[in-house]
């Protein structure tokens, strides 16, 4: 399936498209800084307050920064956004969940912030770092 027709912001299509469904890019890190309110109704919804996580680079020749995450819950923000109205499901990676890091399996219309739980001694993560696999796509 030819992933990029339903997507905007891919950083590197033939290596995000070589296994099986299409890869997801992290572009940013956020800090959750301050409860979020929510209610029976959805009159008093308050998004959690929420900050960006620094980010260093490893070496001062680098073009890329490194997120050293602690062990917590975070949210993550990715490079690609959704270009059409589809329905998508997206799983964390193996390779992140090998490293003792995870996020829910979520079937959604749009590129959501997700939370990342993040246990152990922490990971490092790499700007643009392959985190998530978009796995099916339905037409809505």
């Amino acid at each position: 399936m030819d992933y990029t027709k339903f997507l905007d912001g891919v950083v590197y299509e033939p290596t995000q498209n070589e296994g099986h469904g299409f890869d997801l890019t992290v572009a940013e890190v956020y800090e959750l800084t301050g409860p979020g309110r929510i209610d029976f109704g959805g009159g008093e919804l308050d998004a959690a307050d929420i900050e960006p996580h620094d980010s260093q680079k490893r070496n001062a020749e680098d073009d890329y920064e490194w997120w050293h995450l602690d062990a917590g819950r975070y949210l993550i923000e990715y490079n690609e956004s959704l270009a059409a109205d589809v329905a998508v499901t997206i799983q964390a990676r193996d390779e992140l969940l090998a490293r003792g890091a995870s996020h829910p399996t979520l079937q959604v219309t749009e590129l959501p912030r997700v939370p990342l739980s993040v246990g152990g001694e922490g990971i490092r993560l790499k700007e643009n770092a392959r985190v998530s696999t978009l796995v099916d796509v339905d037409t809505v």
